[in-house]
Parts: C-alpha cells; sequence; structure tokens
C-alpha cells in the first residue's frame, strides 16, 4: 500500500471500558481511493475501532491522522468537518422523517462551513439510489431494510466525505439486497471517496476491497491485499468455509 497516498493513518490504537481493553496496539491505513476491509467475528473490537477513530469514545491511546494531520483528540464534528462520515450499524435515521429530510440533514456541516450545493450533491446521491429517489417523500420508517441501508448511505455521502466509514452495511439484510449494497459501495471508488469498511460478511467484503486486515480480540491477526487474503489458507478455514457461522 506504500505507493498510494495515505487518507487515514492509524498507529498503536488502544481503547479500554474500564480495566478491559478491547483493543491493542492496532495499526491501519486507509489509501486514497481504496476501499480497505477489516473482518472479524463477533465481539473483535471491529466497531470500537471506528468509534475511537470517529472520537466517539474518551480515553483512546494511540494515532490517528487524516490526510497527513493528527486529529486523535478531535470530537465528532470537527471529523465530519474535516471530510470522515460513519454509518453506524444502527443506521441511525429519523423515521418520522421524510428520506430528502434525512438526505438533508447530512449536509449540515456542510451548510454550517458555508458550502450551499446541497441540491447537487443530492443529485448524486439519486443517481447512486434511485430508489432513494422514488421514496423522497415517504417516511424515512416505512422503508424496507435494504431502503434504510442505502438511505443511511446517501445521507453520509450528502456530506461529500473524503473517507466513508461503514460498520456492517450487509448486517440483516436479503441476499440479493446485500448483492446490491456491495456493488454500490464497489462503484463508489470512482466518485473518489476512500472507504473503510467493517464488515463480518468476510467473502463480499475481500471481493470488493484493495487491502483487508483481520482483527480477532482486538488485535490484528493478519493483514495483506485482499486476493492474498481470500487465498489464504487461515481466513478460508475461519470466515470463508462453506460451514462457517460467517
Amino acid at each position: 500500500m506504500s505507493d498510494v497516498q495515505p487518507v487515514l493513518e492509524v498507529e498503536d490504537l488502544c481503547v479500554a471500558y474500564g480495566k478491559v481493553e478491547a483493543l491493542h496496539h492496532v495499526g491501519l491505513r486507509v489509501g486514497e481511493g481504496q476501499i480497505v476491509t477489516v473482518i472479524g467475528p463477533n465481539g473483535a473490537g471491529k466497531t470500537t475501532m471506528l468509534s475511537a477513530i470517529m472520537g466517539l469514545l474518551p480515553h483512546t491511546k494511540g494515532g490517528i491522522r487524516f490526510l497527513g494531520h493528527d486529529v486523535g483528540d478531535s470530537e465528532v464534528e470537527q471529523m465530519v468537518a474535516r471530510g470522515i462520515t460513519l454509518v453506524p450499524e444502527s443506521r441511525a435515521l429519523f423515521g418520522e422523517m421524510s428520506v430528502e429530510d434525512n438526505l438533508l440533514l447530512g449536509a449540515f456541516m456542510r451548510r454550517r462551513l458555508g458550502f450551499h450545493d446541497h441540491e447537487n450533491t443530492m443529485a448524486e446521491v439519486f443517481a447512486i439510489f434511485p430508489r432513494l429517489k422514488e421514496r423522497r417523500n415517504q417516511y424515512a420508517g416505512t422503508l424496507s431494510g435494504g431502503e434504510r441501508q442505502m438511505l443511511a448511505v446517501g445521507r453520509a455521502l450528502m456530506a461529500k466525505p473524503k473517507l466513508l466509514m461503514l460498520d456492517e452495511p450487509s448486517l440483516g439484510l436479503a441476499p440479493l439486497i446485500v448483492k446490491e449494497i456491495f456493488r454500490v459501495i464497489a462503484n463508489l471508488k470512482s466518485t473518489g471517496v476512500s472507504i473503510l469498511l467493517v464488515e463480518q460478511n468476510a467473502r463480499a467484503a475481500l471481493r470488493v476491497a484493495d487491502y483487508g486486515y483481520v482483527l480477532e480480540t482486538g488485535e490484528l491477526a493478519l493483514e495483506g491485499p485482499s486476493g492474498v487474503l481470500l487465498d489464504d489458507p487461515k481466513v478460508v478455514e475461519s470466515y470463508l468455509g462453506l460451514g462457517g457461522k460467517h
């Protein structure tokens, strides 16, 4: 990954909940225009890692650099203003607001910073997710699971991020919808956004990613180009085996 300009660099990231350390000296790198995935079992610390990068967790130790600048002490609003957005596992939509109003909330920070390009950005989001355009006046709470995931990603894109972080985007979705979500993730690369993808569906994640990390019990167990990890016997046995629950 050394030939690609880094967007995000994480070094020696440690996170503890009380006396229990959830992440131990985790380091990773996302290059410009790359999709990097972190796979691993439930409870490995994947969501904790994204939350720490986003500034959601206090008492985080380690170095976090974004576009070459140290952002380790930044709060969530500052991270969004710098160009990082997170789509949480819960999707965190406002069910009693329309699809369009949920999207407009995603542009809030840009508008505060003096940008008034939300209409153009919304047109770009609708081009990526035509179904959201069809349902633009519908309440978010009435959408299907797949449509809610599309809306959560679309809302994050309204902030025009340089780095999009996705936490388990395929969780709870039907196989056909999962395929569609990963197709969109793969296509987002062409828009210039870099992606850090946390996912339990290891096979789907490694197929769209350029580079992958395997996180187990708070520590990095393996890393490498995604094609290499797809063929790694350990990864195949633990995450890609036909009988495996992951």
